[in-house]
């Protein structure tokens, strides 16, 4: 099963709608999700603050400030 994570922190719209884009297409393909939520750590913080929301598949960062959701679905099933 994949792994996506998404990076996000309250208060983000755009984390919102990615996180509503990713709960959409788990329903028709499955994947591990996890939230992080980047102002929990400083070192986070520093690495995503004007990049969120940015979404990884299995560590791969493929996604950020916006998440395309055919974009995404061709990700999750093509990349190895």
């Amino acid at each position: 099963m994949r792994s996506v994570t998404l990076y996000s922190k309250p208060d983000c719209h755009l984390c919102m709608d990615a996180l509503e884009v990713l709960l959409r297409v788990q329903v028709d393909v499955p994947f591990a999700l996890s939230e992080l939520d980047i102002t929990t750590d400083e070192m986070l913080h520093r690495a995503y603050f004007d990049r969120i929301p940015v979404v990884e598949i299995d560590g791969e960062q493929l996604f950020e400030l916006f998440l395309d959701e055919d974009a995404f679905k061709e990700a999750l099933t093509t990349i190895a």
